[in-house]
């Protein structure tokens, strides 16, 4: 890891920090708790009243040197101050960013200031998808190995409460999203282990296009030294193509699902295998791993290659595969009822994700729960695998929804459009599902869209699906 110019909480004291969004989810919050505690003179900024941040206000209600400027931002905050740190979600086109970058004042997000303030080995995850699942993944591996360990940026969960939990010998596992690699390219940091599961298209309401979102994904690897490791997904050929043609410092270390025993870590006759010094030794047996789908295995394989990276012992690593289990939102088996097996696969906030859950399930008929909310993704693959692979689908509303059902019927791909509606409600769709299903069938929640247009987050969708399944009676 580069040179950090932060060395510890000690650079704080008497600085003036603007934390620009206190918001609603926590991450505000903890960095101006931490913050706090350490000697900063704060300006918590938000946009929001006082009544809307009502519960993060009594979270910080009392800590010392701290000032709350909510309804509005002032231009001053942001042309006279030590640093700024801006929610991830913040785009760097703000204005209130760009003016503080105009006068020279370091801005940062809560993850470039934890790898600076980070001591400890990092092991970063990023992708479009398979990030949350690689991060269980390491992080059950690292336990399983003897080796103590945080997980970082996993779900809403804050960052900087984080840096209170090391112990000397910690490996952090920190799961980054584009948003939050966007400003380690100012801070010119990338973690001691690069994980990257996947690339395809989203949040293109964001980026816009693929290029803006690869050059935040790629600041991963980008500032690693020699003695770093970047785990890639080698059968991701849009990841292969562009890791190939860069001159990097670090350890490049390819992962393939195939029988390809020129790549770092390779699967042959169902056994996964990392080459080392020339020699192929053997990490696991592929049958012994009890989670669901190709990509998923993967995604092991490359949680197994950080590890190793670390120093942990295939040994070990053998026996750790055996007892991992797949987590929660990521083709979570929820019930089995009169034969209908019903999955919660609300993580899928892309087409990508949901056509990989669909392939798992390729043998079976599948009654599929999909769309919502518009994120400017394509829809002409996704319509396409929902026509080959799906027996009914039960679209959410949203503007994303509309937008596949358009696609259909220009496609001519619709098998009974008369009966295509937008729910509102998880109960009516699951109550409608359920009367279109049969024995062995799978009822698979798999949106390939976010929740905006009825949920908080793909999370609360998630357990709402829950909720309804429960609830339904034999």
């Amino acid at each position: 890891m580069n040179k950090k110019k932060i060395l510890d909480r000690k650079w704080f004291k008497d600085k003036k920090v603007v934390v620009f969004g206190i918001g609603q989810l926590g991450g505000g919050v903890s960095a101006i708790k931490f913050l706090s505690s350490s000697g900063a003179q704060v300006i918590a900024t938000d946009i929001k009243s006082k009544e809307e941040l009502k519960k993060s206000l009594v979270e910080i209600k009392g800590l010392k040197n701290v000032t709350l400027v909510l309804g509005q931002h002032r231009r001053e905050d942001f042309e006279h101050s030590d640093m700024i740190i801006k929610t991830p979600g913040c785009p760097w086109t703000n204005e209130y960013i760009k003016l503080a970058l105009k006068n020279k004042i370091p801005v940062e997000t809560d993850a470039s200031l934890f790898l600076r303030l980070c001591k400890n080995k990092v092991i970063g995850i990023t992708g479009t998808k398979g990030k949350t699942t690689v991060s269980h993944m390491t992080s059950h591996f690292l336990k399983s190995s003897g080796y103590h360990t945080i997980q970082v940026g996993v779900g809403i969960t804050p960052v900087l409460d984080r840096l209170s939990l090391l112990k000397k010998n910690t490996v952090v596992v920190f799961e980054f999203s584009s948003w939050r690699l966007s400003a380690l390219k100012y801070a010119k940091v990338s973690p001691h282990i690069s994980i990257f599961t996947s690339f395809f298209p989203d949040h293109m309401n964001y980026y816009h296009d693929m290029a803006t979102y690869w050059t935040d994904k790629e600041q991963i690897f980008k500032f690693q030294k020699k003695d770093d490791f970047l785990i890639f997904n080698a059968d991701d050929e849009s990841i292969f193509s562009k890791i190939q043609r860069l001159n990097l410092n670090s350890k490049k270390i390819a992962v393939t699902f195939s029988n390809d025993n020129s790549r770092d870590i390779f699967v042959e006759n169902d056994i996964a295998f990392i080459n080392v010094d020339g020699k192929a030794k053997k990490i696991a047996n592929i049958s012994d791993m009890q989670v669901m789908g190709t990509h998923n295995k993967r995604n092991m394989l490359l949680a197994l290659g950080a590890v190793r990276a670390i120093g942990a012992s295939e040994s070990k690593l053998a026996k750790a595969v055996k007892s991992f289990r797949s987590i929660k939102y990521r083709l979570e088996h929820i019930r089995t009822l009169n034969g209908v097996e019903y999955y919660n696969d609300t993580a899928a906030t892309n087409p990508g994700a949901s056509i990989a859950a669909l392939d798992t399930f390729q043998d079976r008929d599948i009654i599929l729960l999909a769309g919502g909310a518009e994120k400017n993704l394509a829809t002409d693959n996704f319509a396409m695998q929902i026509a080959k692979k799906v027996k009914k689908v039960f679209f959410f509303k949203g503007e994303y929804s509309e937008k596949l059902i358009s696609e259909m019927k220009k496609m001519k791909l619709e098998k009974d459009l008369s009966d295509y509606k937008l729910y509102d409600s998880m109960k009516e769709i699951l109550q409608e599902a359920r009367t279109q299903s049969q024995e062995k069938d799978i009822v698979l929640l798999s949106p390939g869209a976010s929740s905006f247009s009825m949920y908080k987050n793909e999370f609360e969708r998630g357990d709402d699906f829950i909720l309804e399944v429960e609830k339904l009676k034999k």
